[in-house]
């Protein structure tokens, strides 16, 4: 099977996958980023369809899509163990962020372009309930999807209890917790749980972490976006790891 994936960054990115089968392209003057798209394109002998902006509107929902649809091969999620393979591979402590019932594809395009960039080892969600790896995602985690694996799984307890039997320390993210983050040790194996968007972690969730840190809120609004709070907390392991080097 296969999925749109549209915007100008996020189809770039693509391409240098090589994971398009087919690109799309507006018809018209387009000038900037597409001309290297299309270049990418042919010299990859990828086939490139030139059509009318209603076309390429249909086939994004009418959402944003820069002049450029390309069809890409649907996304193949990894396993846990590919996760801790990644940082063993690379000599390093596994970082892995847990997405506990992430429901909206912004936030969690916008969490696994955090994740990238922070060097984090992969994201695990869970099967049901949650937000998948899209073309929403893909457009929102500006590519990142391409590099940064994603798990999939059963039951994100379970998956808690097997990361601590590979002596994986796990934090989870809570408003009611007594540390914060940034007077918390966050060095070492590490897996930080990020609740739903509403809701927060699950009852059975927050009981499996070892410990559970929050951000400091001074504001008349007492909470972030996921995004946003995910963002703060995964720079500050990265500010604490990059101290201790």
């Amino acid at each position: 099977m296969s999925e749109y994936v549209f915007g100008r960054n996020a189809v770039l990115e693509l391409l240098e996958t090589g994971k398009v089968e087919t690109l799309f392209v507006q018809k018209g003057e387009l000038k900037g980023s597409i001309e290297k798209i299309i270049g990418k394109a042919k010299a990859n002998r990828i086939v490139i369809k030139h059509v009318d902006k209603n076309k390429l509107d249909n086939m994004t929902g009418g959402m944003s899509h820069q002049g450029v649809v390309g069809v890409a091969l649907k996304y193949e999620y990894f396993e846990v163990d590919d996760l801790l393979e990644d940082a063993y591979s690379k000599n390093q402590d596994p970082f892995i962020v847990i997405l506990d019932e992430i429901e909206d594809p912004h936030n969690l395009g916008a969490i696994i372009r955090t994740a990238e960039v922070a060097g984090a080892n992969g994201i695990i969600i869970p099967k049901r309930r949650s937000a998948t790896v899209n073309s929403v995602v893909h457009k929102s985690s500006a590519g990142a999807t391409n590099y940064l694996k994603v798990a999939k799984v059963t039951n994100i307890s379970q998956t808690i209890d097997y990361l601590k039997s590979k002596n994986i320390f796990v934090y989870g993210t809570d408003g009611e917790a007594k540390d914060y983050y940034n007077k918390t040790d966050l060095t070492g194996p590490i897996a930080i749980v990020i609740g739903n968007e509403g809701k927060g972690m699950s009852r059975l969730v927050k009981e499996k972490c070892d410990v559970l840190i929050k951000i400091p809120m001074y504001g008349k609004i007492n909470s972030l976006n996921a995004s946003n709070a995910s963002a703060v907390i995964i720079y500050e392991i990265v500010r604490q790891r990059d101290e201790k080097k």
